[in-house]
């Protein structure tokens, strides 16, 4: 890809653009100026034997807002990026633009964001004001993998039940959303063969009380303790300091079955939470962090109004 980095690239550009606008505007001129000799109106094209489309002039008005948008366009260009690596006069670029937006808003919106930093997360998540703020912050970062809900997907863990692959306590939620989560699930297919991949997915179909072979179950077990215990755990409950999932619930994220199952061991998985410090500022991650341990929560029933 070096060859479109090269200046040659930026000269074609900017010279396509100019000679585009430039022609437009002498097309224009030669269109302009044409003049039609009265009592000999020439036509291009008859329709249905009556209707008749005349070569004549382009009306004054049209002309004159066309000519208006070529002098915009140079103009434009002048001041802004569009001829290769050109910068404009104004050194215009969204990235600045977007900078500035969000320092502006900063300054606006960040004391109301800062409030709430000295309070703890568990305060916060029984606090009406705090989770409304945290919602909307929920709703812009969070909703496309989550769920609006915070009911995930396949894939997407679900954050408004009690299992948590990193851990659910309020300051391990905070350096989820912070620093972000990776998760690997190594693949064993090769190293187990077909059917010692299935003898283990029967053996992690027990652990859930599903539905398993137990001639394939019971060799499977000798597999797991060595090679998935070191995550799983022996008993296969998990490992929230590496991400490993409890296995002898019924909360599945890439789905249960054998089928799934056994595509998890023999392939591998890898998930990514990704990390958030450089989206959204500490304060704002600490009324996020407040929300989402709401979700998994019940929250207290609010009395009708009289009672």
């Amino acid at each position: 890809m070096s060859q479109f980095s090269s200046i040659f690239w930026d000269v074609y550009i900017a010279a396509i653009t100019i000679v585009s606008i430039v022609a437009c505007g002498v097309f224009l001129k030669i269109q302009s100026v044409r003049r039609v000799d009265a009592g000999k109106a020439q036509t291009t094209h008859v329709w249905d034997e009556d209707l008749t489309e005349y070569h004549n002039p382009l009306p004054r008005w049209w002309m004159w807002l066309f000519y208006i948008t070529i002098v915009f366009a140079l103009v434009y260009l002048v001041l802004y990026p569009g001829l290769g690596s050109y910068k404009g006069l104004w050194n215009w670029t969204q990235a600045k633009q977007y900078q500035e937006e969000a320092a502006q808003a900063e300054r606006q919106f960040g004391p109301i964001f800062e409030k709430f930093s000295g309070q703890d997360i568990k305060t916060l998540s029984a606090e009406p004001n705090a989770l409304a703020i945290g919602q909307k912050l929920f709703l812009n970062s969070c909703a496309a993998c989550h769920a609006s809900d915070g009911g995930g997907s396949r894939g997407f863990p679900n954050l408004t039940d009690s299992d948590w692959l990193w851990g659910g306590a309020p300051e391990a939620i905070e350096t989820t959303i912070t620093a972000g989560r990776t998760g690997v699930m190594p693949p064993f297919g090769a190293a187990l063969g077909e059917q010692g991949v299935k003898d283990a997915a029967h053996y992690v179909l027990s652990l859930s009380g599903q539905s398993h072979d137990a001639a394939s179950a019971a060799r499977g077990a000798a597999t797991f303790k060595t090679v998935c215990a070191a995550c799983h755990g022996v008993e296969g409950k998990g490992n929230p300091m590496l991400g490993a999932p409890n296995l002898t619930d019924k909360i599945w994220l890439h789905g249960s079955g054998e089928a799934a199952i056994v595509e998890a061991i023999t392939l591998g998985r890898m998930n990514q939470m990704p990390a958030h410090k450089d989206l959204l500022t500490p304060a704002k991650i600490h009324l996020l962090a407040a929300y989402v341990y709401s979700l998994s929560r019940p929250q207290p029933a609010v009395a009708p109004p009289g009672k």
